[in-house]
């Protein structure tokens, strides 16, 4: 039986972004770009398989083995914190985690701080190691709208452009820490199946150069 490389790639700009890195290191799939609703896209010849999924299921699937590599954003690989390596900043998909609120905002140490977001692993591990009490308000969507409507204080979220904190009146007052998409690999895969792996590492290196 044929041994694949199973690749999880996110859906969307991203993985777009990252299947052309690969394609131009030599794992092309033409079926790829055929527009097939296939879940599945395979290429014998250099012994790749692609599968899309959402970008907060890709850790997931390559965690548990399901797929031997695949592309997260450093926000997931913090937010989830899975078992898995990390093995290669490819540069794209840059953005900042950041603490953002009303322009006229200012800290008051003296009472609990009330932080809306759905980063809430990302915002804990933050304001403890600062020694901030925080109320920690999970959002699924629309962080932006709770400081304006009086839910939160601040918020945690991505930051790419800042274009809709401004349109809201609000501003980033923290940096968390920078982001970008991650080649991650499952342990096991890697035990067995370095090399192959390695190489596909490599050749992404070779694309990313660039992107730095």
């Amino acid at each position: 039986m044929k041994k694949w490389i199973s690749v999880a790639l996110p859906k969307g700009r991203l993985g777009d972004q990252v299947y052309d890195m690969l394609e131009r290191s030599g794992y092309d799939c033409p079926e790829i770009r055929s527009g097939s609703r296939k879940l599945i896209f395979e290429n014998e010849e250099v012994g790749v398989r692609y599968f899309e999924v959402k970008p907060t299921d890709v850790v997931k699937y390559v965690e548990r083995g399901s797929a031997d590599v695949g592309i997260a954003g450093k926000d997931i690989l913090l937010e989830y914190d899975p078992d898995v390596y990390e093995l290669l900043d490819l540069g794209i998909g840059k953005c900042r985690m950041c603490v953002a609120g009303p322009k006229d905002w200012e800290d008051d140490n003296e009472r609990t701080l009330r932080v809306a977001t759905k980063f809430t692993r990302i915002t804990a591990v933050y304001f403890a190691g600062k020694g901030r009490d925080i109320d920690l308000i999970k959002l699924h969507g629309s962080i932006e709208l709770a400081p304006i409507v009086g839910l939160s204080d601040v918020i945690v979220d991505i930051v790419e452009t800042g274009k809709t904190l401004k349109e809201n009146d609000l501003e980033v007052k923290e940096e968390i820490v920078p982001i970008s998409a991650r080649f991650i690999a499952n342990k096991a895969s890697f035990q067995f199946r370095t090399a192959e792996i390695e190489a596909m590492r490599d050749a992404l290196a070779r694309e990313t150069a660039g992107n730095k």
